[in-house]
């Protein structure tokens, strides 16, 4: 007897290990992919852009929870440092992203065009030799006024650059994130509207509830600043990737899960920042098959006439198994 067109004996002897395989894929891209080494200089490529509905199966669906979608996009390169977004900024008709080799990616944004270009800038300073993959692993990027905050999951730390010549201005390795873990640490940052600083730890996925953050009374990239101890209550299996504030001084926190049986999927949250040490959220919104998502890391929000607009892109590990998503959303009541 066949089945799935293995003899039956064969297939209870290599099921495990196929299933095991497919599990571990996600994992394995980003263990196995190449260490980009990019030029000291900055350099030029092409996007190309493919628009993508929400539903493929359902093209009239614009909906998820309080999120209403607008517009979506695939978005690919010949160039090989094109990839691996985990953090980025949207503002003034461009995307500013950081990938998590420590190469900043700035383009416009797609609209109706097919094909767009691409500049690629190297954090040349940082912790470490920049020859090695884990001294450049920024997994959060805050841009404002002329200046971006990274945060180096890695390493723990936090690290300030003039936008316009990214020379680094000040960084630190603050106490509060010192026993963050591995690629476990620092994984999100947002600024509040009072100046404060958040900063989210990817955590375990252990099956935990919670996983840490620490609340600054200023810029966490100049040593010292005064820093208080939080955790998040993150949805079950999910852990924080991103957040972005609000016009509403509220913060928005996107979690990414990945399930063997389901493959990605990512949930939205609404928070306050309060005097507690614990942040609760609510969640807004689900995005998991059939709906247009990837291993989704990164977001930013603005204001375009009176609406909240909400942008999500995904992280394809350099992996020709996933895809560089680019989502636009309106936030809802």
């Amino acid at each position: 007897m066949k089945t799935g067109g293995f003899p039956e004996r064969n297939w209870r002897r290599r099921g495990p290990r196929i299933l095991f395989l497919a599990a571990a894929l996600p994992l394995l891209a980003t263990i196995a992919r190449p260490v980009p080494q990019p030029p000291a200089g900055a350099g030029n490529a092409m996007l190309a852009v493919s628009a993508i509905p929400f539903d493929g199966g359902d093209r009239a669906r614009r909906r998820a929870g309080s999120l209403l979608f607008l517009a979506g996009w695939s978005l690919a390169s010949d160039d090989w440092r094109f990839g691996g977004i985990s953090g980025m900024h949207v503002g003034r008709g461009e995307v500013v992203a950081i990938s998590d080799t420590g190469v900043l990616l700035r383009f416009p944004l797609p609209g109706a065009r097919t094909s767009l270009p691409i500049r690629f800038d190297p954090l040349v300073e940082g912790p470490g030799p920049r020859s090695r993959k884990a001294n450049r692993d920024i997994e959060a990027l805050l841009v404002r006024g002329g200046r971006i905050w990274a945060a180096f999951e890695r390493h723990n730390m936090i690290w300030r650059y003039d936008l316009g010549s990214l020379r680094a201005e000040s960084a630190a390795r603050p106490e509060a994130m010192r026993r963050w873990r591995g690629n476990r640490g620092s994984e999100a940052l947002v600024r509040l509207g009072d100046g404060r600083f958040l900063v989210f730890a990817e955590g375990r996925d252990d099956g935990a509830m919670f996983s840490d953050a620490v609340l600054f009374s200023g810029d966490p990239s100049v040593p010292g600043i005064p820093a208080a101890r939080l955790r998040y209550r993150r949805p079950p299996g999910f852990r924080a990737t991103d957040a972005a504030l609000l016009p509403d001084g509220r913060i928005l926190i996107l979690n990414r899960r990945f399930r063997l049986l389901e493959g990605w999927s990512a949930r939205l949250v609404v928070a306050d920042v309060g005097g507690g040490g614990t942040i609760e959220g609510r969640e807004i919104a689900a995005l998991e098959a059939p709906l247009a998502v990837d291993n989704m890391e990164a977001l930013s929000v603005t204001v375009e006439d009176g609406r909240t607009i909400v942008w999500i892109a995904s992280d394809d590990n350099f992996s020709p198994l996933q895809r560089t998503l680019l989502l636009k959303f309106e936030l809802t009541a």
